[in-house]
């Protein structure tokens, strides 16, 4: 995070915003930079991927299930907005040990043992590690004694759209998000691959939210997509992964998702505008009908 502070010190915090006198290694200087900075990328991912795959992504006739919401969207956006900034409060903490050297982030290639390949192995792991985490501390927050209190509002949405991506209780999304931040204390990863990926996963979250159930068929089981989410979403526990099926087979809460299997919500939307149809062609039939016999 280190890397972006200083473009926007370099760029605008300095010239336009801060006094010649507070210099810019100051901890609360770099604190309130860092809160602006992470709630202004975080809305900013937010709106423009969601935004993006909502107008074209997003099925639209799936708003016409009898789970979605009134005034969903809106909803969604409302309660992620709110969210965000209370999210960002232990986010930005964790930046700030970042910034002030505390984390195994490093700035060259060439600081790795291993080079380019060691850059490669750490996205790997990366991805392996936060899957890992995420499954567990997803299925802890499913547990009766937290679900309620922080899980819940997530789960109002059955069939989401990709604003409810981000759409949750700051402890259940910071909680959620933690496995992204503390695996740079752990592991050593370069800093443009961290931001790479820290901004790849807030768009896979989007994506597995974005009611798009098309996976490419060798990869149906072991891509956790819309289609596992959608399922968890609407039947609670199955399929609380993030990137991987990896984790809710070893778990025992895999379910093929019901859209592979012809059950999808997509079907039941079929369905119901086949039954308006009908109806709406019977009512058109039985109007002609009392016509023709009223100009006998």
């Amino acid at each position: 995070m280190d890397l972006v502070l200083n473009v926007a010190d370099y760029y605008f915090f300095t010239p336009y915003v801060y006094s010649a006198s507070w210099h810019e290694d100051s901890p609360f200087r770099q604190l309130i930079s860092l809160f602006v900075i992470t709630n202004l990328g975080a809305l900013a991912i937010y709106l423009i991927f969601g935004g993006l795959s909502y107008c074209f992504v997003f099925d639209h006739s799936l708003m016409n299930h009898p789970q979605f919401l009134e005034n969903q969207v809106r909803r969604e956006i409302k309660f992620s907005l709110q969210s965000m900034p209370w999210i960002s409060i232990p986010t930005v903490a964790l930046f700030f040990a970042e910034v002030r050297g505390y984390s195994k982030l490093y700035d060259n290639i060439d600081s790795s043992p291993f080079g380019w390949l060691g850059v490669i192995f750490s996205m790997v792991s990366f991805l392996f590690f936060t899957d890992m985490c995420i499954y567990w501390i997803h299925r802890f927050l499913h547990h009766k004694l937290f679900y309620k209190r922080f899980h819940k509002p997530h789960h109002l949405w059955k069939i989401t759209t990709p604003f409810a991506s981000h759409a949750f209780h700051p402890i259940d999304g910071f909680m959620q998000s933690l496995p992204y931040h503390i695996y740079p204390f752990i592991f050593p990863l370069h800093k443009m691959t961290y931001l790479g990926l820290y901004i790849f996963v807030n768009i896979w979250t989007v994506s597995i939210h974005d009611g798009d159930y098309r996976v490419p068929k060798f990869l149906a089981k072991i891509i956790n997509g819309s289609a596992h989410h959608t399922d968890h979403h609407m039947f609670f526990d199955y399929n609380y992964g993030q990137y991987f099926t990896l984790w809710d087979k070893i778990g025992g809460s895999y379910k093929n998702p019901s859209s592979f299997e012809g059950n999808g919500p997509h079907v039941l939307c079929k369905k119901l505008e086949e039954e308006k149809q009908r109806a709406q062609t019977a009512k058109f039939s039985e109007k002609k009908f009392i016509e023709n016999m009223k100009n006998k």
